[in-house]
């Protein structure tokens, strides 16, 4: 924990437990944490709902947090898919729910109980994919107005069990980490292990990569940037990608390397590279069109196309790309035809009845951990 801070005064932290091993024990120990550091801590219990017994396990897990004096949560979750895809879309659902309850419950702070080997397996699976490098997880990551701490990366999943003996504490096995369909599990029981990089050479990359942003690249609240160089470093150029587009994961490296050299017009990771001269000069970087996500109701709070959080709602009415319309604000607004395009607007019946959509630029992740400096 002193590595992820400072935390400030206080900290009041929201611990995710699914009541196996890893998770247990890092409540276990995150409470002792904050009882030395004058904090306060909730335990957030997903009840997934993919198996029969997923409910009666997350009341086993809160009736032996609370007999240790630990406040707990039950979330559940609702209306998984069950066949292709189910481990990624429960991950994604089970992420957001546990950040939007811990800002309920007030908490900065969300602890994740990954440990050494979910980091070697998060590396593996994706030098497989070539789609990251060997830095694997990070051990602080903002998201969503949320701060991830990772406190456990360093720690072996054998010391965790080790611990939760000697404290006489059980937990649930889920039987889905046994399953060979999963990608992880085929590594797991591979045996296969990569090594990640140092968290000196990560913090390397996000210096640099903050450095260049500060001091070569313009945010503009619309959910596009401007790069003012005719070159990048590739981590800088990935990042940039990624919040534009509204993903979690940058491209694959070997492209982004092969961009980064020397910018060109060119279209990657849902992202669109271009000249720009009505913004001064440079490249403009903006979402592809082409790549937006359909058209959602217009309900306040939906976050459409990854990227914008919509902040009031509008009955009856959807919020999508501006797409070909563009043409009819070209002389309005004073922004490229690339920009516009992919801006949200609000649609009655397929005519747009507002322009820009009420919303908030809200990507998954920043561009850095890093602060920016100038």
């Amino acid at each position: 924990m002193a590595r992820l801070g400072p935390l400030g005064p206080e900290p009041r932290i929201a611990v995710a437990v699914s009541g196996g091993a890893d998770s247990t024990a890092l409540a276990l120990l995150m409470q002792q944490w904050v009882a030395t550091h004058f904090g306060n801590m909730v335990a957030l219990i997903v009840d997934h709902g993919l198996r029969p017994e997923s409910a009666s396990e997350a009341a086993l897990t809160q009736s032996r947090l609370l007999a240790r004096n630990i406040s707990t949560r039950i979330i559940r979750l609702v209306g998984l898919p069950t066949a292709a895809g189910v481990q990624q879309a429960a991950r994604a659902a089970r992420y957001q729910a546990l950040m939007d309850a811990a800002r309920q419950e007030n908490c900065l702070f969300l602890a994740l109980g990954h440990h050494a080997a979910d980091q070697s397996e998060t590396v593996t699976m994706r030098a497989q994919r070539g789609s990251g490098g060997l830095e694997g997880m990070a051990g602080w990551t903002a998201r969503n107005n949320v701060l991830l701490l990772r406190p456990l990366l360093h720690m072996s999943p054998a010391v965790l069990r080790a611990y939760l003996v000697g404290q006489g504490m059980h937990w649930v096995e889920d039987p889905s980490n046994y399953n060979p369909r999963f990608e992880r599990i085929r590594i797991r029981q591979a045996g296969i292990h990569a090594t990640p990089a140092s968290p000196a050479a990560r913090q390397i990359v996000e210096r640099e990569v903050a450095a260049f942003i500060a001091h070569h690249v313009t945010w503009h609240a619309q959910g596009f940037a401007v790069i003012h160089t005719n070159q990048a470093p590739a981590g800088a150029l990935a990042a940039l990608i990624r919040v534009v587009a509204g993903a979690e994961y940058a491209p694959a490296q070997a492209a982004v390397h092969r961009l980064s050299a020397a910018l060109r017009p060119a279209t990657l990771g849902g992202a669109r590279l271009a000249r720009t001269g009505k913004l001064g000069g440079g490249w403009v970087l903006a979402r592809e069109p082409a790549a937006c996500a359909p058209p959602a109701d217009a309900v306040a709070g939906t976050v459409w196309d990854g990227r914008f959080r919509l902040q009031q709602s509008a009955k009856g009415q959807f919020i999508g790309a501006l797409g070909a319309d563009a043409s009819a604000f070209r002389k309005a607004v004073a922004l490229p035809a690339l920009v516009l395009r992919g801006m949200p607007c609000l649609r009655l019946d397929g005519v747009v009845t507002c322009f820009p959509a009420p919303c908030q630029f809200t990507p998954p992740y920043p561009a850095t951990s890093h602060p920016f400096a100038s």
